[in-house]
């Protein structure tokens, strides 16, 4: 495996280690089983010093291609500064902690992630136990059926033991990253409550993690501890990154591009359009967000909820009642809570 430069392949998720800029290399590492396909692993170097944005997920296949990866920067894992991470999700942090207790990295994570982290440690949880928890509220027993079908209806939580906490809580602010190389870390929650991103001012670059992805709208709110009004901070954050200097975006799944404000414009819009079509659901007759999901087309192929997995179902579902939760705390939708179901009307 040597480097080659960014575009050299049309295919974003293929195996490989692409140069997106001076001294910085993007690894695009497997999801199985995934329809993301792979995360994108950043290594940031200066020829001595290897910092890592993201790791990936704690996967026998994954360390192979990380370790196929760094040897072609003439690196291996114990020469890994630290990992620095966007999100808590599995496919960003367990890798991290996998290698941590072998080569003794550093980890650094943004500080509003520990309620999740806390929570994805507990071997009493069950994975989803939240999204369980709002797809009753959503009167989707109809998918939570089809997940117990999925995953089984008593799922045990076999990842525990890679949650364990960082070395660094990350607050906003600019810290070194290399000796000659800082970043600005930068709080973007919506995706998860502790979301951050890094900026790389001096070259242009923005490591947007999951907050901005160039070819799909990310899960808002996805996490064991869930947040008030998800989609509120999610598009707050995506304005805050607005009003910040265009860069080139680095993005945790799918090909780097060259403009993360045209693609922000994009997700400002496909929100405000959702917000616009969910409401006109409830208007309709729609009363659940489960009801309103049912109603609506699903990705691209503007598919039915029917037509996609469980998994997916659920992901529909809970973003459809964050837009329809902030419907109401915008006072466009009145909302009550009838025996253990969320009911929305118009006002």
């Amino acid at each position: 495996m040597e480097p080659l430069p960014e575009g050299s392949n049309s295919n974003w998720a293929d195996p490989g280690v692409y140069e997106v800029a001076a001294g910085v290399y993007r690894i695009p590492l497997p999801l199985p089983n995934d329809a993301l396909r792979a995360v994108n692993v950043y290594a940031v170097t200066d020829g001595t010093n290897l910092v890592l944005v993201d790791s990936g997920w704690a996967l026998t296949e994954s360390r192979q291609l990380l370790a196929d990866a760094l040897k072609a920067l003439d690196a291996e894992f114990g020469d890994v500064r630290e990992f620095l991470i966007t999100h808590v999700h599995r496919d960003h942090y367990t890798q991290a902690v996998a290698l941590r207790r072998e080569f003794g990295n550093r980890i650094a994570l943004g500080k509003l992630e520990q309620p999740s982290l806390d929570a994805s440690a507990n071997p009493n949880q069950f994975p989803m136990q939240a999204q369980l928890d709002l797809l009753r509220l959503s009167d989707g027993q109809e998918v939570i059926t089809a997940l117990s079908k999925l995953f089984g209806s008593e799922p045990r939580h076999t990842e525990a033991n890679l949650w364990e906490e960082p070395d660094e809580w990350l607050t906003p602010g600019r810290r070194a990253v290399l000796p000659d190389r800082e970043f600005d870390v930068v709080h973007t929650p919506g995706h998860t409550n502790g979301h951050v991103v890094f900026v790389d001012g001096a070259a242009n670059l923005l490591f947007s993690g999951d907050h901005v992805l160039p070819h799909i709208t990310p899960s808002i709110g996805f996490q064991p501890v869930p947040a008030e009004l998800p989609l509120n901070d999610y598009l707050d954050s995506l304005r805050l990154v607005r009003g910040m200097p265009d860069r080139r975006m680095l993005p945790a799944h799918g090909p780097v591009t060259d403009s993360v404000h045209a693609r922000i414009d994009e997700l400002l819009e496909h929100h405000r359009q959702r917000l616009e079509t969910m409401a006109a659901q409830i208007e309709a007759g729609a009363s659940t967000a489960f009801e309103a999901a049912n109603r609506l087309g699903w990705t691209r192929r503007g598919r039915k909820l029917s037509e996609m997995d469980a998994f997916n179902q659920m992901l529909a579902v809970l973003e459809t009642g964050a837009h329809l939760d902030l419907l109401v705390s915008q006072s466009k939708l009145a909302a009550e809570d009838v025996d253990g179901i969320r009911r929305y009307k118009t006002t």
